[in-house]
């Protein structure tokens, strides 16, 4: 780690997300955790905590993906969510990925070849309009022929929704037509069904026939935000949305939820060297910070092309339990700071994480927490403490 610059996980904090998860919403058979994106930012080495804390399954973007997950567990079954290649198959027989079949351009191409032992998730689409199947027609003859072709495993069905629905319809349109492409089929001789996700877990009740869940951005501390209804202006608002409730016919939703969960993801730099500023002076490229008195700054490794944002310029840190904030434009490789006379080289500087949480530094930028944390580059140290 030549570079100063880290991301710190606690790794007691994810296992705690898990487990407050897992008890708050015990009526599945399987908890998928989504670890898409280097897990959230937070690195595979987080594999065995969650899987320890209850996850029984995994979900990944890619294929790659999928290896760096093995290499952290040699027995867990891992769903590869996007298309592989057909010459990949191979590979996923072998180390017990779970592939999903996601067209029925695909499904031709699969079923010519003489596999043994592929597990399969079929996806549908249903509204989100990006991966699945969207015809019945298809849907059947993709089910009919898997369960007939040996050496093809059809062990999941599921669907990706695009809202929670707690103002709109199309969360029920889209279970809505779930049911109606699969009502050929008995849902329940399917081994693994599933609809949900994060969002969804905390605003709607289990759909009746879905038995596993995919936990992805709450296991890392990012959860829904609910408005309580209180005060002229709550009350006025629960008004306007049980009428838009009714107009649209939308099945209920939860209005708030009890569930803890908390960041564990810390990025952190050392402070490579601290200059004194005099009045008047400009800071960085083009001088667009200009000093209204005698100052100093403090200079930190981490830039743009470690997955800081443009705008974290706007942004502050924190050095020795105090908030100082960012001047001049981010730059690729560092970035200024306009600090005291207490600050030193060889400090540790926070920039995203406690005191400049997550969701502060989403809102300053104008991202969100998922942009915040996957961002950070791979190349990033990831430093883990706790989960023992």
């Amino acid at each position: 780690m030549y570079r100063r610059v880290h991301v710190e996980i606690d790794l007691d904090v994810i296992k705690s997300n898990v487990a407050n998860i897992l008890s708050a919403y015990n009526n599945y058979d399987y908890y998928i955790g989504v670890v898409k994106g280097n897990a959230y930012g937070h690195g595979f080495a987080i594999v065995p905590a969650i899987i320890a804390s209850g996850i029984n399954y995994i979900a990944t973007a890619s294929l790659d993906e999928a290896f760096e997950v093995r290499a952290q567990d040699a027995t867990i079954p891992i769903l590869i969510m996007e298309p592989v290649q057909i010459e990949e198959l191979v590979l996923c027989v072998e180390n017990n990925f779970t592939i999903t079949v996601s067209s029925y351009e695909f499904w031709l191409s699969l079923r010519k070849l003489h596999l043994t032992k592929l597990k399969v998730h079929l996806k549908l689409d249903t509204g989100l309009n990006r991966l699945g199947i969207d015809s019945r027609a298809e849907f059947e003859e993709i089910y009919l022929g898997m369960i007939a072709k040996s050496g093809i495993f059809l062990e999941g069905i599921f669907t990706h929704l695009a809202t929670v629905g707690a103002l709109d319809d199309l969360y029920d349109k889209q279970v809505a037509k779930f049911c109606e492409l699969t009502s050929g089929i008995n849902l329940r001789e399917i081994p693994i069904v599933h609809l949900g996700r994060s969002a969804t877990l905390e605003t709607k009740e289990k759909v009746p026939f879905v038995n596993a869940v995919r936990i992805g951005a709450l296991m890392y501390g990012i959860n829904q935000i609910f408005r309580p209804y209180t005060g002229l202006k709550g009350r006025l608002r629960k008004l306007r949305d049980a009428h838009i409730k009714k107009r649209h016919n939308i099945s209920p939703s939860h209005e708030a939820s009890n569930l803890k969960v908390a960041f564990g993801f810390t990025l952190k730099a050392f402070v490579t060297e601290v200059n004194k500023l005099a009045a008047g002076e400009r800071v960085g490229y083009g001088g667009t910070f200009k000093a209204e008195k005698n100052t100093y700054i403090a200079v930190l490794p981490v830039g743009y092309a470690h997955g800081l944002q443009v705008a974290y310029h706007q942004a502050i840190v924190a050095i020795n339990g105090k908030l100082y904030p960012v001047v001049g434009i981010v730059n690729m490789c560092m970035l200024t700071v306009e600090v005291d006379s207490e600050v030193r080289a060889g400090d540790v500087a926070t920039l995203i994480g406690g005191a400049v949480g997550v969701r502060k530094i989403a809102a300053i930028t104008q991202s969100n927490a998922y942009v915040v944390m996957t961002q950070i580059a791979k190349e990033i140290p990831r430093l883990y403490k706790g989960g023992s």
